[in-house]
C-alpha cells in the first residue's frame, strides 16, 4: 500500500490531468459509438445536402435580382462577314422593352451594316437567338479592320439600362465576346 501511495503522491499534476483526460475521452468513444450509427450518417448527410439544395434554389429563384449578357460571335465568310449574337438574362426578373443594335463600323468609323432587334420583354432566365439577332456583312474585305458595336438599352425592375460595348475585329476569322451589364441586387 506504501508503494502505491508513494506514486500517486509523486505524479505531477500534469500526469494528473492526462490521465483524466484519458478517462473522458473513453466514455465519450464508448458514448459516441452507441450514438452514432451508419443510419444516423446517412441521414444527416441527406438532410445537409436539401438545406443546401433549398438555399441555392432561394438565391438563384428566389432573391430578386437583374443580370444580362449579351453573347456575339464574329465570323469571317468568304465574301463577307457575319455576327451572331445571343441575348441571355441571368436575372431572377422579366426584361422589359430590350433593344438590341449592332452595327458594323470601318476603319473610318462608316457603318457598312446593321442589325436592329427589338422585344417587348424577356422572362427570368431566358436566353434568345435566331435570325433575328444576326447580321450578315456582304461585300467588305476580309483584310482589314473593323469595329463591332452592340447597343443594349431595357428596362429593369429598378430602371433603365443602357450598355454600350464596341469590338475590334478583323485580325482573327472568328471571335467570341462575353458582354455583361452591371449586376443589380435589391
Amino acid at each position: 500500500m506504501m508503494g502505491l501511495l508513494e506514486k500517486v503522491g509523486t505524479q505531477t499534476g500534469e500526469d494528473q490531468d492526462s490521465e483524466a483526460a484519458h478517462v473522458i475521452l473513453e466514455k465519450i468513444g464508448e458514448r459516441a459509438a452507441a450514438v452514432i450509427t451508419p443510419t444516423r450518417v446517412v441521414f444527416a448527410s441527406i438532410t445537409a445536402f436539401l438545406i443546401l439544395s433549398a438555399s441555392l434554389f432561394v438565391l438563384i429563384w428566389v432573391v430578386p435580382y437583374d443580370n444580362v449578357d449579351v453573347d456575339v460571335a464574329y465570323m469571317q465568310a468568304g465574301s463577307g462577314h457575319v455576327v451572331l449574337a445571343e441575348l441571355d438574362n441571368k436575372g431572377s426578373r422579366t426584361l422589359e422593352d430590350v433593344i438590341l443594335t449592332m452595327r458594323f463600323l470601318d476603319a473610318d468609323g462608316i457603318e457598312k451594316g446593321r442589325s436592329d432587334f427589338a422585344i417587348d420583354e424577356i422572362a427570368a432566365h431566358t436566353s434568345i437567338a435566331g435570325d433575328n439577332l444576326e447580321m450578315i456583312v456582304v461585300g467588305q474585305s476580309v483584310w482589314e479592320q473593323y469595329t463591332i458595336e452592340i447597343i443594349l438599352n431595357y428596362q429593369y425592375y429598378g430602371g433603365d439600362g443602357s450598355e454600350r460595348w464596341t469590338h475590334k475585329v478583323g485580325d482573327w476569322t472568328r471571335e467570341v465576346f462575353v458582354d455583361e451589364a452591371p449586376f443589380r441586387v435589391f
